[in-house]
């Protein structure tokens, strides 16, 4: 039977939990149907991910996003996807584009970055695939390859370039919009965007204040925490 309901899984960084909240609440606050999301904390994943923190990555999240379908004990689909974005869509539709015929989907992205550091001075790297892990649908029964095991002692490269499939005709497409890569991909209207991804930097670190749809994840973080203006809302209206 398959799932109704959307299953996502969202990287948790430490140093990030604004923007891990944030991100929820955008889900949240458009889906049409329950969602169930789970952050993926190390602190959470003792015993299940030992790996070392690589030099070369930028999140906590890294390599740990692969034990999704472990976590899901190799059962129905499953969402990943970076914390680092905002979705500005239904995720209903998103998880209605799952296929059978594929282990993993995603937006088949052909990102060369020009710089050389991202965000906080993690170094950037350059690699065949790049961003295509950052959102997957995933068929968790299809990725039985990617045991604790596997995530722990395989290369970020491994990983990342999905070689722990038969062959890439597992690898599905799904719409770019699900994946708008900020001040990379051409600059859209928020209509024509599904899910924007601030993969060098967003406005929430002082550098990047500026960057593309920089209002948009302010706007969100506000609507986040516009708590007070609702209270109002609710006493006006039991006044009434």
């Amino acid at each position: 039977m398959r799932e109704e309901y959307p299953r996502v899984f969202i990287g948790y960084d430490r140093k990030l939990s604004v923007v891990y909240n944030v991100f929820s609440h955008s889900i949240i606050s458009r889906s049409s149907r329950p969602v169930s999301i789970s952050p993926i904390k190390l602190d959470q994943l003792d015993g299940v991910f030992d790996r070392e923190t690589n030099p070369l990555q930028s999140t906590e999240f890294s390599f740990s996003r692969f034990l999704v379908p472990y976590m899901c004990n190799y059962e129905g689909w499953a969402i990943f996807m970076d914390n680092d974005m905002v979705m500005l869509d239904d995720i209903s539709k998103l998880w209605d584009l799952r296929d059978d015929r594929y282990a993993v989907m995603c937006v088949h992205h052909n990102h060369v970055p020009k710089e050389q550091e991202k965000f906080l001075g993690a170094k950037q790297t350059h690699y065949e695939k790049k961003n295509w892990s950052s959102v997957m649908l995933m068929n968790c029964a299809k990725c039985k390859a990617l045991t604790p095991e596997y995530v722990n002692t395989k290369t970020g490269l491994e990983l990342h370039r999905f070689h722990w499939l038969e062959n890439e005709d597992l690898i599905g497409e799904i719409p770019h919009r699900w994946n708008h890569l900020v001040d990379y991909d051409p600059e859209l209207d928020v209509s024509e965007i599904s899910n924007l991804h601030y993969t060098e930097g967003g406005p929430y670190f002082s550098d990047y204040k500026n960057c593309g749809y920089a209002d948009v994840w302010f706007s969100e973080r506000e609507s986040m925490l516009d708590v007070q203006d609702l209270v109002k809302t609710e006493k006006k209206s039991a006044s009434a």
